[in-house]
C-alpha cells in the first residue's frame, strides 16, 4: 500500500466530510469541494479522520489511494485555511489593478491584460506590483497563478516579467565584444 494512504487524514475543527453519491464532500468555513471516489479504494470516515486503503494490490491502486488521500488532506487544509500564491510585477511601468474579480495588468504591451477570476478565487493587489490571489481549491490558485505569470514570464536578462515571490531568476550575462 502506498506509504502516503496510510497515513489518515485528521479532521480539523469546523469541517465536515461526508462520502456520497462515490464522491467525498468537504465542507467548511470558506466553502465546499468535492472529489470523486475511484472504485478500487476503500474511504472511511471515523472518530474525526479520514482513513484509506487499496482494495488490491496494483500499481495503479496503490498509487490512486495515496492519490486521493492527498487531495482530501488539500481539501480539508483549502476549507479551513485557505491556499494562497504571491505575485510580484518587476519592471518599468508594470502595474496591477485588482476590481472586483478582474485583475487589471499593465504590463508593458500596447494594451492592458484583463484576467477575470474563475468562481471560488480572489484576487488582491497590496501595491501595485503585488499580486496575491487566494481561495481553497489548491489546484485552482495554482493554475490562475500561472496564468498570470504566463502573460509576461521573466525573461533572464534583465529579469523583468510576473513572477512568484519566492521564485529565483537566474540572470545571464549578455554578450561581450
Amino acid at each position: 500500500m502506498s506509504r502516503v494512504a496510510k497515513i489518515p487524514v485528521a479532521i480539523v475543527a469546523g469541517v465536515e466530510v461526508k462520502i456520497e453519491n462515490g464522491t467525498i464532500v468537504v465542507k467548511g468555513p470558506k466553502g465546499t469541494l468535492s472529489v470523486p471516489m475511484h472504485n478500487d479504494v476503500e474511504v472511511k470516515v471515523e472518530n474525526n479522520e479520514v482513513s484509506f486503503k487499496a482494495l488490491n494490490e496494483s500499481k495503479e491502486t496503490n498509487a490512486m489511494s495515496g492519490t486521493l488521500r492527498a487531495l482530501v488532506h488539500n481539501m480539508v487544509v483549502g476549507v479551513s485555511k485557505g491556499f494562497s500564491k504571491k505575485l510580484t510585477l518587476v519592471g518599468v511601468g508594470y502595474r496591477a489593478q485588482a476590481q472586483g474579480n478582474k485583475l487589471n495588468l499593465n504590463l508593458g504591451f500596447s494594451h492592458p491584460v484583463v484576467h477575470e477570476m474563475p468562481e471560488g478565487v480572489k484576487v488582491e493587489t497590496p501595491t501595485q506590483t503585488e499580486i496575491v490571489i487566494s481561495g481553497a481549491d489548491k489546484q485552482k490558485v495554482g493554475q490562475v497563478a500561472a496564468d498570470v505569470r504566463s502573460y509576461r514570464a521573466p525573461e533572464p536578462y534583465k529579469g523583468k516579467g510576473v513572477r512568484y515571490v519566492d521564485e529565483v531568476v537566474i540572470i545571464k550575462e549578455t554578450k561581450k565584444k
